[in-house]
Parts: C-alpha cells; sequence; structure tokens
C-alpha cells in the first residue's frame, strides 16, 4: 500500500509498519530511562546519545514565465531528525520525518509524518546482529545496496535483519533479510542476500609480513520473492542475482573488478509498448564494474569501465523511477557541483549502456616555470556511455523480447564529458579555480527515456571561472563567472546559459551571496529571463541557519548517479540543520 495525497494520519497511523515502529520507539525510550536512572557519569565513553536534525522550507509564488506551478498550500517543507544511542556493545536508533507537505521537486508520496526508521545492534568478536532498518552494500553494489540520500528523498533501507560474523581471521560473512521502505510502508517483495568475503593476506597471517600486495576476493548471492499477481503472463516469484569480485592492493596501486548476473526479471523498467500491446523482456542481466587506479606523490591517475545489460533490480517489478532499487549501478561519469557543467547531467541506464571514465590528475611542482611559488593543480577527465547493441533473437510475434549483444560491440552515443580544471594559488591570499568542458547529452533517452522523442541532442562548451581572495584570517570573497553556449535555435533545450556569482564571508559565522543564471540564448525572446537568487546563512558550531529568496530553473539534480527533476520556482526558502 502507498501512501497517497488523501490518507488521513490516523490511516497512517494504523499501518503495520508504524505500530512495529512505535514499538521500536518505546523501547528505546526504555533503555534511554534505565540508562538515566543508573545516573552514569558523563565521563563514561562507551555511553553517548547523539543526533541530527535537518528541517528545509520553502514559500512558493506562481511564475508563469519560468513555469513556477501554483502551490496550494503556499509554503511546504520537509524535515527529519535521527537520534542514536550506544552503551558498550550495543547502539540504537531511531529517525522521524515529517512532511507537510513534502516540497517542491519531490514525490508527492512522501506526505505526512511518523517513525520511518529505526533500529538496534549488538556487536561482539563474533556476530554482529543488526534487526530494524538495515543499510549495507555487497562489493560495488551491482546486485545489492541498500543506503539513504536526504537531498534525494531517497530511502531504499531494508526492513528486517542483519548478522555479520568473522568466524576466522580475514573472513567476513554476512546475511540479510527483509523488506524494503517505500515512502511510509514497505514494498511487497522479500529481499534475502548472503555476502562472503576473504582478505588472503589476513588468512595467512604468519605470511602477511613478507607480502607486499593484498588480495581480497568476494562473493554474493542476493534473490526477491513476489508474488505473481499479473493476469497475462507467467511472471518469476523468485529472481536472484549472483556477483563475484576481486581487489588487488600493493602500494599506490589499487585494481577492482566485479561481475554479476541476474536472472530473467520481466518488469516495468525494462517493458515496452508496441502498437498497443506490452513487450516484458525475459532477457537474463548481466553487469561488470572495473576500476584502476594508482596514487604517488604529485601524480594519481583513475581508469573506471563498465558494462550493464538489463540490470534493473527491484522488490517490487511494478515499481519505476528511483523506488524500491535493490541494486546501485555506478556511474562512470564526474558528479559535477558548478551549476553549468551539472547542467544536464548523466544517469545510469539500466536497461543497456557500456561506458567508462579516466582522469588525471598531477601538480605542477613549486618554483617551477608553469607552477611558480606556490605550485598548481591539474585534473584532466574524459568519460563517455553508449548503447548496447542488441540482436533480437525471438518471433516477433512474442510478448517476451529476448535478443543478445556482443561486447565488442556498442551501440550509439549517450553522452560524454571532456574537461580540464586548473586550481592555481597566486599569493597567499588570492587564489582561483578555471575550467573548461565539452559536453555530449542525448536527452531523449538519458532523462526521459523515449528514444524517438522531441528533444534534440545537447552539444556544449562550458567556462567556468572560480576566484577567491581571502583578505584576513577568516574573511573571504569568492566570484564565480560560468558560461555555456549550446544551439540557441533548440526551443526545447533552452539555448546558451551565463551565471555570475558572488559570496562574501565575512567571519567564520556568516555567509552572504548572490547568484544569477541568465538565459540569454533562449529562442524565445521573452524567455530571456534571469534567474536572480539571494541567500544569507549563519553558522555556530554544528548548526546552521540558511535564508534564500529568488527564482529557481527547472532541471535535473542528483546526488552519486542518483538523480530527481526539480521543477522551477520562485519564493522565500529556509533550511536549519543541527547536530549534537
Amino acid at each position: 500500500m502507498f501512501l497517497t495525497q488523501k490518507l488521513p494520519y490516523f490511516t497512517l497511523m494504523q499501518n503495520k509498519y508504524f505500530k512495529s515502529s512505535l514499538t521500536a520507539t518505546f523501547l528505546l525510550i526504555l533503555i534511554l530511562n534505565a540508562f538515566n536512572i543508573k545516573a552514569q557519569s558523563i565521563a563514561d565513553e562507551a555511553n553517548s546519545v547523539h543526533g541530527y536534525f535537518q528541517i528545509d522550507a520553502q514559500y512558493y509564488k506562481q511564475d508563469t514565465l519560468i513555469g513556477a506551478p501554483i502551490v496550494p498550500e503556499k509554503m511546504l517543507s520537509n524535515a527529519f531528525g535521527n537520534i542514536n544511542y550506544t552503551k558498550g556493545k550495543f547502539s540504537a536508533g531511531v529517525r522521524y520525518e515529517a512532511y507537510n507537505n513534502v516540497m517542491q521537486g519531490f514525490d508527492p508520496r512522501y506526505k505526512g509524518q511518523g517513525i520511518t526508521n529505526r533500529f538496534a545492534r549488538y556487536q561482539d568478536q563474533l556476530l554482529d546482529i543488526t534487526i530494524g532498518n538495515i543499510y549495507e552494500q555487497f562489493g560495488s553494489g551491482l546486485i545489492f545496496r541498500t543506503y539513504y540520500e536526504p537531498g534525494l528523498l531517497f530511502d531504499n533501507s531494508l526492513d528486517g535483519i542483519r548478522v555479520i560474523s568473522n568466524p576466522v581471521r580475514g573472513l567476513t560473512l554476512k546475511g540479510v533479510v527483509g523488506k524494503q521502505r517505500t515512502f511510509f510502508t514497505v514494498g511487497p517483495g522479500i529481499v534475502r542476500g548472503f555476502d562472503g568475503e576473504l582478505n588472503i593476506n589476513e588468512a595467512l597471517d604468519s605470511m602477511a609480513a613478507n607480502i607486499k600486495t593484498k588480495v581480497i576476493i568476494g562473493g554474493s548471492f542476493v534473490s526477491k520473492n513476489q508474488p505473481d499477481q499479473n493476469p497475462d503472463f507467467v511472471m518469476p516469484e523468485n529472481v536472484g542475482a549472483y556477483s563475484g569480485r576481486m581487489n588487488i592492493i600493493r602500494g599506490g596501486f589499487n585494481f577492482f573488478a566485479e561481475y554479476a548476473q541476474k536472472e530473467n526479471d520481466p518488469a516495468a523498467a525494462n517493458n515496452t509498448t508496441v502498437g498497443g500491446k506490452n513487450y516484458f523482456s525475459y532477457q537474463q542481466g548481466d553487469a561488470m564494474f572495473l576500476s584502476t587506479s594508482y596514487a604517488t606523490k604529485g601524480f594519481s591517475f583513475l581508469l573506471q569501465a563498465k558494462r550493464i545489460d538489463n540490470m534493473s533490480f527491484r522488490s517490487d517489478r511494478d515499481a519505476t523511477l528511483q523506488n524500491l532499487l535493490i541494486n546501485f549501478l555506478p556511474a562512470t561519469t564526474r558528479q559535477h557541483t558548478y551549476l553549468m557543467p551539472a547542467f544536464s547531467p548523466y544517469a545510469t541506464q539500466p536497461t543497456g549502456e557500456v561506458g567508462g571514465m579516466a582522469e588525471m590528475q598531477f601538480k605542477v611542482p613549486k618554483g617551477s616555470a608553469l607552477g611558480g611559488k606556490y605550485g598548481m593543480d591539474i585534473t584532466l577527465n574524459a568519460s563517455q556511455a553508449n548503447l548496447l547493441k542488441p540482436i533480437n533473437i525471438d518471433d516477433s510475434t512474442t510478448t517476451s523480447k529476448l535478443y543478445r549483444t556482443n561486447y565488442e560491440e556498442v551501440g550509439n552515443e549517450l553522452y560524454h564529458d571532456f574537461f580540464i580544471e586548473i586550481t592555481k594559488k597566486f599569493t597567499k591570499k588570492f587564489k582561483g579555480t578555471f575550467m573548461f568542458a565539452n559536453q555530449f547529452n542525448n536527452i531523449n533517452i538519458v532523462q526521459h527515456n523515449t528514444p524517438k522523442g522531441p528533444y534534440k541532442n545537447v552539444l556544449a562548451n562550458i567556462e567556468v571561472i572560480d576566484l577567491t581572495y581571502k583578505y584576513k584570517g577568516n574573511s573571504a570573497i569568492r566570484m564565480e563567472l560560468q558560461g555555456m553556449q549550446r544551439d540557441n535555435k533548440d526551443t526545447l533545450n533552452l539555448g546558451s546559459w551565463v551565471v555570475g556569482l558572488i559570496e562574501w564571508t565575512p567571519n567564520t559565522h556568516i555567509f552572504v551571496a548572490a547568484i544569477d543564471q541568465y538565459n540569454y540564448g533562449n529562442p524565445v525572446e521573452n524567455l530571456r529571463l534571469h534567474y536572480v537568487y539571494f541567500s544569507a546563512g549563519y553558522t555556530s558550531g554544528p548548526h546552521r541557519i540558511s535564508l534564500s529568496y529568488g527564482k529557481q530553473r527547472a532541471g535535473i539534480f542528483c546526488v552519486g548517479g542518483v538523480c530527481r527533476t526539480v521543477p522551477a520556482s520562485n519564493g522565500f526558502a529556509i533550511s536549519i540543520t543541527s547536530s549534537f
């Protein structure tokens, strides 16, 4: 059952998930009370209570020029708080979330409030047992990863039990079982997994001192169970996935490789409609991820490659977007922080892609002709992703859509990003960062999953200048100038932009900033708008308050390869964070 906008709060509290949450909270209160009754010394480092809170709210104004919609509530808010307790080998915690109502850009099924995360954990030398909401990852995550990202409201935690054991030196065994969180309840599928990892050097303790090369091997198995309730097709009720991995480390060199396979899993994520008929894919999936890095003084490089074929793995075959993902498919592209390079980010394509990234960083020595008095840092990065090239092997009258692919063949280009970034300190008080990037993005497939959609492919040149002047101790002025040149005749992709930002930090507690994003290349003349945004904040220790006002453009916001669409908005916002 999903939480909808019309679900009253008292109905929400009758949900079984919330009953168990409230039980966990009651037990935690008893534990804390017992702790207080015993009047443990504050200096006892084995006992601690700590937490973190965040509140974000925005007042919205309609703005027809930028496409900011009417918000009936006028003000929307997201808030959460974590409280964790540790006593020796035992720990427990709860997270309370409140969306009244959820802010624009997030799934509206986040509506209401309640305890959404609770756990209790006991650890000793042999066993590590957790009950409640679990965050865990096997290998690189190709077949299993649960994690929480509040900036995206992404939480696919497993509500169940996890056991970790180290029966012998160098060997780690993990087992998990449970159901995944989806909004204010759990999904219908049961997820079960097992992972084993062996550190060969630790296992061969007597020889470890003479072995400079460390070798770690591992393997995983994960399955999901969901009843078949489809009246038209035979759906597999149990879908398994398995993987193997190896990690080799020697000095500054690190090599990691993982390969995974997934049994046939027809689902909404690999379903297509042709001529009014649904075509589910009963194709098996597989994925490969390789990463090699080397670092020494003043120099490092990173090489990554991946190949993914039909690897969407969810605990509900009907789920879409980012909901109920069991696995994580790592992005082999740079996650930019500057606005223009991040304007059209890349999103991993679980139905099929092949790609990679190469990055080299080196420091030009101090005192050299190029490095000058303070030296200089240079980063070169190139990443690319292409479609696979499937060859159909099933009869066109069936609804199963089987195909094969060859490793040596790739399809059309999806994305590329080539950039150079230079960071240079000119004086003790003045430094700068300079970037040039060239990007290509097949918007129809990458962002809209519509191969024959209305958007043109985006090709952009991007420049960034970021200058900081630290005029005394903890006081600084920072300025940014960014430009992006794109096709100014493309009415859907909005043409070229320029960005200007100035930020003043008079001391360690206060900052004031203003930014203007100007869509000067918009093919529609009256939409060549300035998106002006002001912000200010105050920080004191673990507490931070920020206020902002202005216009924000619509776009894609990504964290760690997971993205969400952000609508245009105009209004006042406040953000408060605090920890203890």
